[in-house]
């Protein structure tokens, strides 16, 4: 990205939610309960898609080349589809488990 101040603060919001997606899923890795795993998982999952929400944002106002995001932007919906499923998986054998009691 440019050096300007637009790329600034999109660059920034861009390596928070991408570390922000990254410790969270380690905290929810580490969750104490299925129930916390799925709340964590979740704020994984929107931070995830965040992140792919600035790498389109910077696309669209021309700080990057579609050469250089689309990679990046293809990994970050595929983590996305990832944690949705691991989490719907999980809601499942919650939902299961509720039943049977």
């Amino acid at each position: 990205m440019p050096r300007t101040e637009d790329a600034r603060i999109i660059r920034g919001q861009l390596v928070r939610s991408a570390t922000s997606t990254a410790a969270n899923y380690r905290s929810a890795c580490r969750a104490q309960s299925p129930r916390a795993f799925v709340a964590k998982l979740s704020i994984s999952i929107e931070e995830a898609d965040e992140t792919l929400l600035w790498l389109k944002l910077a696309l669209k106002v021309g700080l990057v080349k579609a050469a250089e995001v689309k990679p990046l932007a293809q990994e970050a919906d595929e983590i996305v589809r990832i944690l949705v499923a691991s989490r719907s998986t999980m809601r499942a054998k919650l939902e299961k488990a509720d039943a049977h009691q």
